[in-house]
């Protein structure tokens, strides 16, 4: 462990300690770095919002590949960076160990790993192995010697399970009891189901994500609500997305470049980059 990922990892773990923050998601070194200019204090991989950048899909990416993105991103800043580290690229306890290890060497100082299998007909690890996964990946933590933040996810919610909530409720207590530091369940937006998932992994801490516009999920409500760190997964990269698509569709369909307009200011990108 470097000196800069100690100072990282106990900065992470100070976070998640009391109140609530902001863990926003860059998907490349400047997005990264424009990050850190705007005071974030740390920062969260997003593996589809990095894939659309290959012009790839999320699941696309190779192991090798991913983990150069991570240390690309922990060499940007000197900001925490937790990793979107999907299911571990691996199904089994013990290559899931193996990956992870590989990851911590990365330098980040969190990594989450989520129960999802990418299989249509059995969309979720069935529960006894998606535990010894979260287990195999804290005695891989812990083998290394660097205590990086291992967040569990619960993959639930996305699948438009009707019983998604208790489900994540039994499956989040698991990880917990499993190692887990941090637990989260992408997808969930009820308030009253918020509350109860921090209720029954406390005093451990709980991730939000929200990944569009929610009138009742801000940083107030959800800190109201005991949740210590929220997240916007592909948002921000979506977002660039959409505004490079809409001027582009403008230019095609226009002939003008009106939509050119709505551009950052290349004196400001200047300004941000040159420190």
């Amino acid at each position: 462990m470097s000196e800069s990922q100690k100072v990282a990892v106990e900065t992470f773990r100070r976070l998640h300690a009391g109140g609530c923050f902001v863990l926003p998601n860059p998907w490349d070194v400047g997005s990264a770095v424009y990050l850190r200019h705007l005071g974030f204090k740390a920062l969260a991989t997003t593996s589809s919002g990095w894939a659309f950048t290959k012009g790839l899909l999320d699941d696309a990416p190779t192991i090798d590949d991913v983990l150069a993105h991570f240390r690309d991103i922990v060499q940007a800043t000197p900001l925490p960076v937790n990793a979107d580290f999907r299911q571990g690229y691996a199904d089994e306890p013990q290559a899931v160990a193996e990956n992870v290890a590989r990851c911590v060497a990365t330098g980040v100082a969190g990594l989450s790993i989520e129960d999802s299998t990418g299989n249509a007909e059995t969309p979720l690890y069935d529960k006894q192995l998606a535990v010894e996964r979260i287990k195999a990946a804290r005695r891989a933590i812990d083998a290394s010697g660097t205590p990086v933040v291992l967040t569990g996810r619960c993959e639930v919610f996305l699948m438009r399970d009707p019983n998604a909530f208790p489900i994540a409720l039994e499956r989040l207590a698991a990880y917990a009891g499993a190692g887990a530091d941090c637990l989260y369940a992408p997808g969930v937006t009820d308030l009253s189901q918020i509350e109860a998932i921090v209720k029954t992994v406390a005093p451990k801490p709980v991730n939000v994500l929200v990944s569009r516009p929610d009138p009742k999920l801000t940083l107030s409500a959800l800190t109201d609500l005991g949740v210590r760190r929220i997240s916007v997964g592909s948002a921000l990269a979506r977002v660039a997305w959409g505004a490079f698509m809409r001027a582009a569709q403008s230019i095609a369909t226009t002939g003008t470049f009106d939509s050119l307009g709505e551009g950052a200011a290349f004196a400001e990108l200047t300004d941000v980059f040159k420190k």
